[in-house]
This record gives structure tokens, sequence and C-alpha cells, in this order.
């Protein structure tokens, strides 16, 4: 297409931003119109478009002053020759103009497109050297652009990754690919997990020249994963626990029967002193038994009026016989502490975690404080109850002279499996454990810590008003003796079952043994009339307790039954409303629990 025009009316009309016009030619001197007006329009209009002016008066100033205005080139008249050339070469330069504009656009997009990522994008030489970094990159590490290019990636990103970097390069260079996972540090110290693809870029003669990386952040997923798995091990290890408690119990409960049975028979104070604590040292163990298998289970004690002052006297002995010399164990209780309401065994958990975590913050030594006071509080808020808080608590403090705990990690300590310890030396679930107790009790804790100077640990449990179980004492148990009453006792662990015969024997009972519920069922069909009670195991081979119910309720609906388990009937999952038995025990049980159930059931 071409159009021509002679002045400034003319050239104006011309509609360059539209029309698709390839260069513009003008005279340097137009009527009432100069060609540097007519080049200014052309700028404005179109700035890309090529001009060439062509003039036979234009001199070398003139000349001069048009190029720096824009003018493409100028072609004197009398070497008109020269047109066709500087067409030609206005014409490609526009070209090659036109396609850098293109090409850099292109760049544009796409590099804000990269920006737009949400995976941290980054090209680096065969050095290291940094030599892009998107708005991922920032995102995820933290750097700048500013501070990442130019950097090394090695100093910047892969500290303490050097082998699994040689084989990520040795496997790139020979495939042109890598993919992985690979822990990177970002500017505040954190390490994220990432995917990352490296892709190899060559040079025009196949040389390596740099890598491309793209890292997708899978911070977030592996912890997930890590939690499941450790979930899943806690399952499972809930899953064997109710039988290795069944075990222990059937361990425990003739030591506990033996003891009470010998004690009356030992003449010597400090004999007597030595049964008692083997007595106490089974005691704790079925207290431990029972605090494991509702740990794993997540099951909880009944609540009970409590004293915590018992419980800290306990742990103080039990911390002062554990823990290293180095640790200086002391104890602060209120003479007037108020009673809880909770479980015993599961304040016994709080304190032990409190406590190991103070130990393994003072590796060196140090001081370990523990106190139970009274507070009343008038509409205290914290961040772990929604509404203020009022009313009389009691306060139960566990304070460390340890390495204390960073403040950014402050907020974090109470999350399941979070841990600053190395692996293998912890699991993450002893604060977490802490709190879902405190809160299961309506209670909330509070932790006060100073990098270098120790931690205090509080935790405000509601007092209650309900009398003291554990200070009001009642009078000595008195033994209820037999009149001679045949009771037919089953179980398939011989210590219990002889245990408990020699037991029975002692309080005058008469009693029939068996190791199994087959041959106490013959056994009873042989005697139906002359046995008062069954006591019998749950768990035996060959037939079980509850199989060996039901068969003596279809002999006899009536008969007097007693069960027996190394489970509590909830933990063992049984229902035992079918089987109608007049008592339920769980071993290890003492010979007064025994012998008083068994005295109900009786003269029931």
């Amino acid at each position: 297409m071409s159009q021509g025009c002679e002045d400034h009316e003319g050239f104006e009309t011309v509609k360059l931003e539209r029309e698709q016009f390839d260069l513009v030619i003008s005279d340097f001197t137009l009527p009432s119109f100069d060609g540097l007006s007519a080049l200014t329009i052309c700028r404005h209009k179109k700035p890309e478009l090529p001009f060439i002016f062509v003039s036979g008066t234009i001199g070398e100033d003139a000349a001069v002053e048009s190029l720096k205005r824009g003018a493409t080139d100028y072609v004197i008249k009398d070497r008109l020759s020269r047109l066709a050339a500087s067409v030609e070469r206005a014409v490609q330069e526009a070209q090659s103009r036109a396609e850098r504009l293109q090409a850099d656009e292109k760049i544009r997009e796409q590099a804000a497109l990269l920006d737009k990522a949400r995976d941290a994008i980054c090209v680096m030489d065969m050095e290291f050297t940094i030599l892009y970094w998107n708005h991922g990159a920032e995102r995820l590490y933290g750097w700048s652009v500013e501070e990442a290019v130019g950097q090394s990636a090695h100093d910047l990103l892969f500290r303490g990754n050097v082998s699994l970097l040689l084989e990520a390069v040795k496997q790139l260079i020979r495939q042109n690919e890598w993919q992985g996972e690979l822990r990177k540090n970002s500017k505040d110290g954190r390490e994220n997990v990432v995917e990352s693809r490296w892709t190899l870029l060559r040079d025009a003669l196949g040389r390596p020249k740099s890598i491309l990386l793209i890292d997708s952040d899978i911070t977030e997923k592996k912890q997930i994963e890590t939690q499941l798995f450790r979930t899943q091990r806690v399952q499972s290890i809930g899953a064997v626990a109710g039988g290795i408690a069944h075990d222990l119990n059937n361990m425990l409960a003739p030591i506990l029967m033996v003891t009470e049975l010998l004690r009356d028979e030992l003449t010597s104070e400090q004999s007597r002193k030595m049964l008692d604590t083997a007595k106490a040292s089974a005691q704790r163990g079925a207290e431990m038994v029972k605090q494991i298998l509702a740990f794993a289970r997540g099951a909880g004690g009944e609540p009970k009026t409590i004293q915590l002052k018992h419980l800290v006297n306990e742990m103080v002995r039990l911390i002062g016989d554990t823990f290293p010399r180095s640790i200086q164990v002391e104890s602060r209780v209120d003479k007037e502490l108020c009673p809880i309401l909770g479980d015993a065994a599961q304040f016994n958990q709080v304190l032990l975690n409190l406590c190991v975590n103070a130990r393994d913050a003072m590796p060196g030594g140090g001081t370990l404080q523990i106190g139970a006071d009274n507070a009343v509080l008038e509409g205290k808020r914290t961040p772990m109850l929604p509404e203020p808080v009022s009313g009389k608590f009691v306060v139960l403090s566990v304070v460390d002279t340890g390495c204390g705990i960073p403040p950014e990690l402050l907020g974090r300590i109470f999350e399941p499996f979070f841990t600053t310890k190395e692996p293998g030396k912890g699991t993450g679930l002893g604060l977490s454990t802490v709190l879902s107790i405190v809160k299961a009790h309506h209670g909330f804790v509070e932790v006060v810590s100073e990098v270098g100077k120790g931690t205090i640990f509080e935790v405000y449990l509601p007092a209650t008003t309900k009398a003291d179980s554990e200070v009001i004492k009642s009078a000595a148990p008195v033994m209820q003796m037999g009149r001679g009453e045949i009771i037919l006792l089953v179980d398939d662990e011989a210590a219990v079952l002889e245990i408990t015969k020699t037991t029975l024997e002692a309080f005058n009972y008469r009693v029939i043994t068996a190791k199994d519920g087959a041959e106490a069922l013959i056994l009873y069909q042989q005697r139906v009339g002359e046995i008062d009670v069954v006591i019998t195991d749950m768990e035996m081979p060959v037939m079980d307790g509850e199989a060996l119910v039901r068969e003596i309720r279809k002999t006899a609906p009536n008969a007097k039954v007693v069960c027996i388990s190394g489970l509590e009937a909830e933990a063992k999952g049984m229902d035992m409303s079918h089987l109608k038995p007049q008592a339920f025990l769980t071993k290890p049980y003492s010979t007064e629990t025994l012998l008083t159930a068994l005295h109900q059931v009786v003269t029931s």
C-alpha cells in the first residue's frame, strides 16, 4: 500500500497507527510544512515505523538533527541510487526490531507466568551460581531476587547435602534430568523438604551450560506422613497392649496374694518390711500396667477425689532414685492444698512427662522443683480456654534451670510429634499428652521460658469440694471368713490357681480347681448341687470363661458366678450383661478384694 500527501493537513489525516504502512519517505522541505514536523507526527503515532528523508537541500547539521529525532536515514536527491538500499535496510531493521520486541514480550509473559507459579524455579550454572530466581523461590526460601541471584546455591540452599548433590549431578549429566527429595535451607533457618526436578541445559555445541530446578514444597506432606506413621505405631501398640497387660496382671496377681498370706507367718519386723516393700512394688506395677493400657487405648480411669501432694511426694522419690545425681530435686507443697477430681494415673503421667522434659533440658545438671499450690483466679484469660477463668484452682508446677525454649518454638511445643530432640530420643508425644489430659480435666497449662535460664510449666486444675478420699483413711479391713462353702476355681495360670486356692482354703473355703473351661464344666455337672460359687478367668484355652458361664447357666440359671480378667471389662471390649455375673474382678486383686467380693456373692 502507498499513499501520498503534500502538506500538514494531508499528513495529519493519514491513519498511521491503523494502516499497514511499512515505511515513510518524506521530503525535508514541504509547502507550509517541514519534514521534522512530519517526523514528530510519525513518531507520536507509530514510533517503530521507518522514516527516510529525501531532499536536495538538507545540510549536514539538519541531517544529524533528523537522525537524533528518530529518522531512520536520509538520501540526497542527487544520489537517489541509494534510496532502494536504504529502503531495504530500513524495512529489514524494522522487522528485526519487531521480532525482538515480540521475543522480549514473550519472555516477559513467560517470566510473569513463572513468577505466578507456586513452585520455586531457579536456574544455576554448572558452578551452582544462581542465574534466575522466581517469586515462588522467594516465597519458599525467603531470599529476594536481589539477594539470591549471583550467590552460590550450594552455600545458600544445600548446606550439608554434598554427597547427595554429587550423585544428582552425575545422573543429570548422564540422563539430562534428575528427580528426588531434597532438604533445603531457608533464610529464617527452617528446613524445607522439596520434590526437586532438575533439567540440564546445553549450549550449541552440546556442552552442559546450566541447570533448571523446579522445587515443589512437600514439607507439610512429609510431616503428615510422619505423624500418620507414628499414629499407626501407637495404634499398633494399643492393639497388643491388652495382651501384654493381661499377661503381666496374671504374673502380678499371685505376688500380691502371697505377700498377704505370708505376712502373718513372719515374726521378724525386718522381714515384714521387706515383704511390704515387695507388695508395694507389685501394686505400683499393676498401676503402671493400667496406666499404659489407658494411654495406648485412649481410655481414662474413673474420676476420683485425689490429693496431688501424694503424687508429688511419690514423684520426688521416684526421680530422686532414677535421675542423674547432678540434678537436685526439690518439692514445695501447700500445707492446706485443695483436692482435685481426676484420674491419679493420668496425673502421674503428667508429672512424669514434665519431669523427664526438665531432666533432658539439664544435661549438665541443675535444679528441678516440683510444686503444688492453691490459687484463686478472677477472670484470668488463657489462650487454651475460650472464656476467662474464675474460681479455686490447684497449680501443679515443674521448674527447671535448663537450656530453655527458644521463643520461635514455644508456640509449637504442644503439637503432637513435635520434638527438638535427636531422632530416637523423643517421640514428640510427651507435652501433647500432658495437654490432652489437662484439658480433659477442664484445666489449662501456662509456660514461661528463657533461653539459657530455664523453664516453668504451670498446670492449673479446678479444685473440688468433695471429701479427699486419699486423706480420709478407713479402719483396717476385717477379712471375711468362709463357712465351708465349695468354690469351683477356674484359671489356666498355674501360679494364680495355686495361690488363690491356698488363700481361699486359709479362710475356710473348700476349693475345687480346673485349668480350663471344659474341665470346669465337667466338674460342675458332676457336682451341680454342691458347688456354691464359680470363680472363673475369662481368657483360657479350649473353652474360655464366657462359654463356660453360658453352659453353666443352661444347667443352673441361678448359679453364682464371679468373673475375673487380666483386663477391665471395658478395656477388653466385653459386654458382661448377658452373663449376669454376681461380681467382676480385675487382676491383680488383693486378698481383701477377693474375700469381700466372695462373701457378698455367697450371702446374696
